[in-house]
Formats: structure tokens, C-alpha cells, sequence
């Protein structure tokens, strides 16, 4: 009796031990601002928005639009939620696997007995043999792993840490949707003014043709100035299919963002006029905010919390595994009787499993989570690096757009001036038409690069946000 009570104080003194490591988040260092923006960029158009909502700093009311159908209707992020479930149901299956199980199991069984059968031989010889026969069985049933060394505790900590990496993971794929859209939104508004500037241009070098061809009429200008005034008009016009192409594509990119159809949406987004403000980036915090705010960084985080949990689930295979079962169970050949004392049939057991002669394997499951869990830690450290990276060359693009875009407006300014006096001194028969067309082409290629890089302006703002974890609310962490 005193064995017994020792053995049972022992188990229930062990059942509350956790063998491996206890986890601590890895520090990891983050400088204390952005390198990038040691040099002040140039004044935006408008405010800093909050970060969780930064779309709509672009006070554009059809960016806002787009952005809430793409947050209802995208058919990836539906799907990223169905991961999310997945992983939660996961994690409570691994909870509920350190707690008892119960059963309850019940039968009836009707046969005709073989008299050629073992037992069926045996039984034949006695008297009052029946071969028909019923045999029924009810039992509820239970059993408990007792969890000695805390392999269940550490699998069920990991399964909580990789439910929240998907967690994590979902509102990393809710920002990059969101980012998708207003990139695609802004290239949609570029295609636009390039095609108004291309068309813009066509007119001017549609009234220079008849300018041309009047002064040709009268003597004054040649074949081969009609040829060239012709051949700058169709210069342009060409200009307008790889234009159309990408306005038609990004359409339907928004489309499909927006869980649609291609088709859906391009009618209403072009009819509506695209004003948007340049809005600020408000970079406070510094790279450390990126340890809060980035999913994939916070999502790389509860990684190395979940190998570290299967480091301890590792190492509790060295230690032997107790569990209890019990059985309360009814069983008779007779219906009538079964719920009797003499049916009754009672079963306890205690298992023991214990790994003995196995530790070389063992071994091995240690090692590999123990490397698991480094590499996880260096994907940890990694994905900080890559996420100051691209906040580093998001403003770095944001500052250098802003000192060309203000560049180009003066250069459009100069080149529209030079061009205006180059056509009233061909009109007076001061210059040749070469010089006419050479400011055509000149204003014609600053307009167009100014427009795009007024739409990369927008785009890398889009960047920023997305680059430092904006689009969604709260941290998990």
C-alpha cells in the first residue's frame, strides 16, 4: 500500500512539469529613426493620415470606394480568413487534447454461430446449444494522458503561436490587397492624363499639319516640312495604344481586386474624376514601430515561439508518457439482462509508454526542432531587415519623386514657352519648321514624364504605407 501511494504522489507530483525551453521574444535591434529621412522631402499636399486607414489621407472619394469593395468583397482575403479558422481550430484541438476523453459506445450483434468453428464446437457439445445468438454491449469509456513532461502543454503552445502567425499573416494579406488597389487605382489615373496629354498633343500636331499645308498651298513650305509636320502627328497618335492597353489592364485588375468580374467597376472608376492630395508619411517611431505594425515580422515572431514550444515537445520524448483509462460497460447474450449486476463489466487501466531504447531517434527530433527553431529565429531577424529596407527606399523614392516632379513642372513651363515662339516664328517665316518640331517633341516627352511620375508619386506614398504595416487596426502583439 505504501508503494502505491508513493507511485501515485510521484505521478501527480511530475504532472505539472514542463520539460525544454521557456520562450522569450528574441530582442532584436532597430535603429532609432530612418536613415532616409535625414533630408526633409518636400512639403506634401496634405496631412499625415492615421495609419490604419491611410487610403483615405488621398481625399479622393473613389479610392475610398474601392478600398472598403475590395475589403468585403476580395475573394484572397475571404480565403486568408479560412486559414485563419483553420489554424484557431487547430489550436483548440491541441488544447483539448490534455484534457480527458469520454466515450460512449454501444452495439447489438445478431449471428448464426458456426458449429465448425472453434468455439462454435466447444459450445455445440453442451446441452441447450443455440447457434442464433444476440450479444449486446453499452459501455462509456475514459481516458486521460497524463501530461508528466508537458508534451501536450508545448504542442498546444505551438499550435496557439501558429494561430496567431495566421492571424498575422491574414492582416498581411489585407494590406497588400489594399495597397494592390490603390497602386492599380493610381496607375488607372495615370494612363489617364497620359492619354488626355497624348490627345492634347494630337490637336496641336493636327493644327500644325494644316498650318503646314496652308504655307505649302502658297509656296512658302515644302514637301518634305509636311512630311515631318505628318509624321510628329502620327508619332503621337501611335502613342495611344500601349497607353489604352495599360489603362484597360489595371481596370481589370481593379476588378479582380474588388471580387468582380472584369468589366464591373471600369465604367464608373473612369467616369469619375480622379483629385487626389499627396498625403504625408509620418514615419515616428522609427523601424521599432515595424515590430508592432508588420504582420510578416510579427508573424515570423510567433514562429520562433512555435518552434521553440516543438523543442520542448522534443525533449519530453525521453521521459516516459502514464495515461488512464477506465471502462463502464454492460454485456450480455441475453437483451433482458443486460442492465444487471451480473452484465455489468467494469475495466481500469493504467498505460505506460516509455521510449527506452529509442533515444537515439530521439535524439534526432531534438536536433531537427533544435534547428528548426534557429532557422526560424534568422527568418525573425531577416524579415525586420527586409521590412526597414523597404520603408528605407519607399521614402527615399518618396524624396527624390518630389525633387523631380518639381523639376519637370518647371521644364514643361519652359518647354510650352519655347515651343509657343518657335510656331509665331515659323508663322512669320523666322525659323524652319525643325525647330517647331523639335520643341513639339520636347514638351510632348515632359508632359508625359511628368504625369507619370505625378502617379509614381502616388504609388510610392501607397508604398510607404504598405512597407510600414498600415491598413489594418490594433497589433498583435
Amino acid at each position: 500500500m505504501r508503494t502505491k501511494i508513493t507511485a501515485a504522489a510521484l505521478v501527480f507530483t511530475l504532472t505539472g512539469c514542463t520539460v525544454g525551453p521557456d520562450y522569450v521574444r528574441p530582442d532584436v535591434a532597430a535603429a532609432g529613426h530612418y536613415h532616409a529621412v535625414a533630408e526633409k522631402p518636400a512639403t506634401p499636399e496634405a496631412p499625415a493620415p492615421a495609419l490604419d486607414t491611410w487610403w483615405r489621407g488621398f481625399d479622393d472619394p473613389e479610392l475610398v470606394v474601392i478600398v472598403e469593395r475590395v475589403l468585403a468583397q476580395n475573394l484572397d482575403l475571404e480565403a486568408s480568413a479560412a486559414r485563419v479558422d483553420q489554424a484557431r481550430a487547430a489550436a483548440r484541438f491541441a488544447g483539448a487534447s490534455r484534457l480527458p476523453e469520454g466515450s460512449l459506445d454501444g452495439d447489438v450483434t445478431r449471428e448464426r454461430q458456426s458449429t465448425l468453428s472453434p468455439l462454435g464446437k466447444i459450445a455445440s457439445a453442451f446441452p441447450g446449444y443455440e447457434r442464433k445468438q444476440t450479444l449486446s454491449d453499452i459501455g462509456a469509456g475514459a481516458s486521460w494522458e497524463l501530461d508528466i513532461a508537458g508534451s501536450l502543454r508545448r504542442r498546444s503552445e505551438a499550435a496557439d503561436a501558429e494561430y496567431q502567425a495566421a492571424e498575422a499573416a491574414h492582416a498581411g494579406v489585407r494590406i497588400s490587397l489594399v495597397a494592390e488597389a490603390a497602386d492599380a487605382y493610381f496607375q488607372v489615373r495615370g494612363a489617364q492624363a497620359r492619354i488626355a496629354i497624348a490627345q492634347d498633343q494630337i490637336r496641336n500636331e493636327s493644327g500644325l499639319v494644316d498650318l503646314v499645308n496652308v504655307r505649302r498651298a502658297g509656296g512658302v513650305a515644302t514637301l518634305r516640312e509636311s512630311s515631318q509636320a505628318r509624321a510628329l502627328l502620327l508619332q503621337a497618335q501611335a502613342s495611344l495604344p500601349p497607353l489604352q492597353r495599360t489603362l484597360a489592364a489595371q481596370l481589370n485588375r481593379l476588378d479582380v481586386l474588388m471580387g468582380a468580374a472584369p468589366g464591373t467597376y471600369a465604367g464608373e472608376i473612369v467616369a469619375t474624376p480622379g483629385t487626389f492630395r499627396l498625403p504625408a508619411v509620418d514615419t515616428t517611431g522609427g523601424p521599432a514601430q515595424l515590430l508592432r505594425r508588420r504582420p510578416d515580422v510579427i508573424a515570423a515572431e510567433r514562429k520562433v515561439a512555435a518552434s521553440n514550444a516543438m523543442v520542448g515537445a522534443a525533449i519530453a520524448e525521453y521521459y516516459p508518457s502514464f495515461s488512464l483509462s477506465s471502462v463502464l460497460g454492460f454485456s450480455s447474450l441475453a437483451t433482458g439482462k443486460l442492465f444487471t449486476s451480473d452484465g455489468f463489466q467494469p475495466a481500469a487501466m493504467l498505460g505506460l509508454h516509455w521510449r527506452l531504447f529509442d533515444f537515439g531517434r530521439v535524439d534526432a527530433q531534438v536536433k531537427q526542432a533544435q534547428g528548426a527553431n534557429r532557422e526560424a529565429l534568422l527568418d525573425y531577424r531577416a524579415s525586420m531587415l527586409r521590412a526597414t529596407e523597404d520603408v528605407e527606399n519607399a521614402i527615399v523614392a518618396l524624396n527624390e519623386l518630389a525633387r523631380q516632379q518639381a523639376l519637370l513642372e518647371a521644364e514643361v513651363e519652359a518647354h510650352g514657352q519655347a515651343r509657343d515662339a518657335a510656331q509665331e516664328a515659323y508663322r512669320g517665316g523666322a525659323v524652319s519648321l525643325l525647330e517647331v518640331l523639335d520643341e513639339d517633341r520636347q514638351l510632348l516627352a515632359a508632359r508625359d514624364l511628368l504625369a507619370q511620375v505625378q502617379a509614381d508619386d502616388a504609388r510610392s506614398a501607397v508604398a510607404a504605407f504598405r512597407a510600414m504595416g498600415g491598413g489594418w487596426s490594433g497589433s498583435l502583439q
